[in-house]
């Protein structure tokens, strides 16, 4: 250990560092994997995959302990602790890349956020040393080193193959449904001015009645809405239990049919939420018209789709 920590050099390997690992990072988020001809193994990839988070975790967190108290490292040791961190980098984005489309994109999106969000973290982790006292342990260090781990712990609880990855997706879009009724079902059981809780009484006045509460007319138009809406969550049920009981991800084929129902369930919950906030007054009647048509045409695609 060299007990010189105030000398400038001891810190060049850490930026260095964070250059790398943010260029790594971006080439996760923007390449695209090469297709190989070779059958590809894909529970030799989860094998591998699992390795390389555990590798990132494990380098993040000497580089963080080494920067917790003195004695710090010196020169020549940070720049064997950045040589490991960058390795551990390279290796998780080496291997992310073996994972080719023919395997779904909407797996492989998957898999590319989770391993882009644990070299996020690790980023994160090393402007935080660079910046933070040297001299001890601080609670953002401590948490930013949590965050690394926990993004890297999730590679289990990642779906091992297509169908998995679409059900996710579709499991999300379905919350954010069930949200979103909801929280309109308890606005109008409340009979209260759906905007108090974010005005003051000053932003209340000036609104008057017209614009914080619904009238007979904008209620009478509540109901298909929200029928409209409710609909899209018995779709969304009923199609991943389709995908459940009858997705298959055995040809190319099936995999990307698969894909395409990833798509266009995407689109759902984004619907649900521009017509369900179009419904709060005061209300604007060719608005609801067009985001209840836009979101009819959503359901309209998944039904023909699935068809």
């Amino acid at each position: 250990m060299n007990a010189d920590n105030s000398s400038p050099d001891v810190l060049v390997p850490l930026k260095n560092l964070l250059n790398s690992v943010q260029c790594i990072r971006e080439r996760v988020r923007d390449g695209e994997s090469k297709e190989s001809n070779e059958e590809f193994n894909l529970q030799h990839f989860w094998d591998t995959l699992g390795r390389a988070f555990k590798a990132v975790s494990q380098e993040a967190t000497k580089l963080s302990l080494a920067f917790s108290k003195p004695p710090l490292p010196g020169a020549q040791d940070c720049q064997m602790l950045a040589d490991c961190v960058q390795k551990s980098a390279l290796s998780l984005a080496t291997v992310y890349y073996w994972l080719p489309k023919s395997q779904g994109v909407t797996l492989r999106r998957t898999v590319r956020n989770a391993a882009a969000e644990a070299l996020e973290g690790v980023a994160q982790l090393v402007e935080i040393i660079l910046s933070s006292p040297l001299q001890s342990l601080s609670q953002e260090q401590l948490t930013s080193t949590g965050g690394v781990w926990s993004s890297c712990d999730q590679v289990a609880h990642l779906p091992r193959d297509n169908q998995a990855a679409v059900l996710l997706v579709m499991s999300s879009s379905a919350g954010v449904v069930k949200d979103a009724i909801e929280e309109m079902e308890q606005a109008q059981a409340d009979n209260l001015d759906p905007f108090s809780d974010v005005l003051d009484d000053e932003e209340l006045d000036s609104r008057g009645n017209q614009d914080t509460y619904w009238s007979e007319e904008d209620r009478q138009l509540l109901a298909p809405c929200q029928g409209l809406m409710k609909a899209s969550k018995a779709c969304l049920k009923k199609l991943s239990a389709a995908v459940k009981a009858h997705g298959k991800v055995d040809t190319p084929e099936n995999i990307a049919q698969l894909d395409d129902l990833a798509d266009v369930t995407k689109e759902i919950s984004p619907s649900v939420d521009d017509l369900a906030l179009s419904l709060y007054p005061p209300m604007s009647y060719s608005g609801v018209r067009q985001n209840a048509t836009s979101l009819a045409s959503v359901l309209k695609k998944v039904l023909d789709i699935v068809r």
